[in-house]
């Protein structure tokens, strides 16, 4: 389990002589109640709110998610990001992984998944990516909407109508993810673009958060809590309560202020919540 960044307030964030974005963010981890080792990593400090799911038992998917999240922390030189530098982090983050695969019969990855914080000229936006079944949400003037589609075998039964959404939880394949970085594949986000307009708060989890918390919950806590981190705190708290059968990973971002232009439209997919 490794920790980038810490809990920060109003972080000014300048575009130009007259445009700035104002942010603050944190984030909370836990190794839940029935696992030995926490193989969740995370980076909270702009321009990267990412969390990754390590997967290959014992400390192999610990080694996994540190890969990632330390070379795309060695990545960010500045306070805005690019797909560019995100796709080669990665790369460099699945030659690590392989190295740590030596020797396992199974293989070693994580999932990853987050916002970046980009800049269209003068204004800013976040870049949402997704690799895996970790989510990014996003809560807007009290909306919850799910903002990336999980790469696993109960999403797309779902996509194909074979599966109701409100059962994929507690389908036998919930587990099964198709697509992953590391066991030797190129990675390959999927992306979508989110205006970092004032009063916006994203959300970025493990699955250890979200098979616990139905999506009215979750909700529920990111209103009842306005301060990043004790809205981070309150919701792997509440993923321990609720069976911790996992480990429980979440960063909270939220937009103060913003010069965000209006010609910058977000790119999300159809609503994914479970109808609950």
């Amino acid at each position: 389990m490794t920790e980038i960044g810490r809990s920060t307030t109003a972080h000014t964030i300048h575009l130009s002589a007259t445009s700035a974005v104002v942010l603050d963010w944190a984030g909370a981890t836990d190794v839940g109640l029935r696992r030995a080792h926490n193989e969740d990593s995370y980076i909270a400090r702009a321009p990267l709110f990412v969390v990754a799911d390590g997967m290959g038992g014992h400390s192999a998917g610990d080694v996994a998610s540190d890969a990632v999240v330390r070379r795309l922390d060695e990545a960010a030189e500045d306070e805005f990001f690019d797909t560019d530098a995100l796709e080669e982090a990665l790369r460099l983050a699945t030659d690590d992984i392989e190295i740590a695969a030596v020797g396992t019969e199974l293989g070693v990855g994580t999932t990853v998944t987050g916002a970046i914080l980009t800049r269209d000229g003068d204004a800013p936006y976040f870049t949402i990516f997704n690799v895996g079944d970790s989510r990014v949400y996003m809560l807007d003037s009290g909306k919850l909407s799910q903002v990336t589609v999980d790469h696993s075998v109960v999403q797309e039964m779902v996509q194909a109508g074979m599966l109701h959404p409100d059962d994929a939880e507690n389908h036998p394949d919930s587990n099964v993810i198709t697509k992953a970085i590391g066991f030797g594949a190129e990675p390959s986000p999927d992306y979508w673009r989110v205006p970092a307009r004032a009063g916006l708060r994203l959300l970025v989890c493990s699955d250890g958060l979200t098979k616990e918390l139905h999506a009215t919950a979750i909700a529920a806590v990111l209103v009842s809590n306005p301060e990043a981190q004790a809205a981070a705190t309150a919701l792997v708290t509440a993923a321990v309560s609720a069976g911790g059968r996992d480990n429980v990973t979440a960063v909270v971002v939220d937009v103060r202020e913003s010069s965000d232009r209006d010609d910058i439209e977000a790119t999300l997919p159809t609503d994914q919540l479970p109808r609950r």
